[in-house]
């Protein structure tokens, strides 16, 4: 992909605003509906998140930088759910801090060391350029997921609608009808 670097600016630069947005305007009873067991209601795609722009990108990036090596995260298991005390409106406000600081880090890099490599513990040799386009897709899947969370009422409630909707109904995907 062309220019990466300016792309992933651009992009992760506009999820805070989308998030902030979100919890300022949408009511909380809406962002913690859990969508379907197993679906992660808005509230939860936000907090992981927050978890993962202060602990998986910019310590996977430092260690790119530093030619070192780096551990596998899984959310399940290794996520601390630190933030969880914290307001929509809050934890909003806080992703927007931190994701200003990493796109300040980000900026620092050069194309060039978009082939810098390192070893993850489940997936081998990586570079920083694959990465980066993680963090990209990562970034926009988890807020994708969160609006689908928030979809499933009105979906519901459609009515005839509701076959328009089948690429994000969850209850069309959990029975494939």
């Amino acid at each position: 992909m062309d220019n990466l670097l300016a792309q992933a600016q651009a992009v992760l630069a506009t999820t805070p605003s989308r998030w902030q947005t979100l919890t300022a305007t949408i009511p909380e009873a809406l962002l913690t509906l859990e969508p379907a067991p197993g679906e992660w209601p808005a509230l939860q795609c936000l907090r992981h998140l927050l978890e993962t722009e202060e602990k998986v990108f910019p310590v996977r990036l430092r260690a790119f930088l530093a030619g070192q090596n780096f551990p596998a995260f899984n959310p399940d298991t290794d996520g601390e759910k630190i933030n969880s005390g914290m307001t929509p409106t809050e934890l909003s406000a806080k992703f927007a801090a931190v994701r200003k600081n990493n796109l300040k880090l980000l900026a620092g890099l050069s194309p060039k060391d978009l082939t810098r490599t390192a070893l993850h513990a489940e997936l081998g040799k990586v570079t920083l350029g694959e990465l980066i386009n993680e963090w990209i897709g990562h970034d926009l899947n988890h807020t994708v997921q969160a609006e689908r969370a928030m979809m499933q009422p009105f979906i519901a409630g459609s009515g005839p609608w509701r076959a328009y909707f089948k690429d994000h109904d969850i209850k069309y995907h959990e029975h494939g009808k």
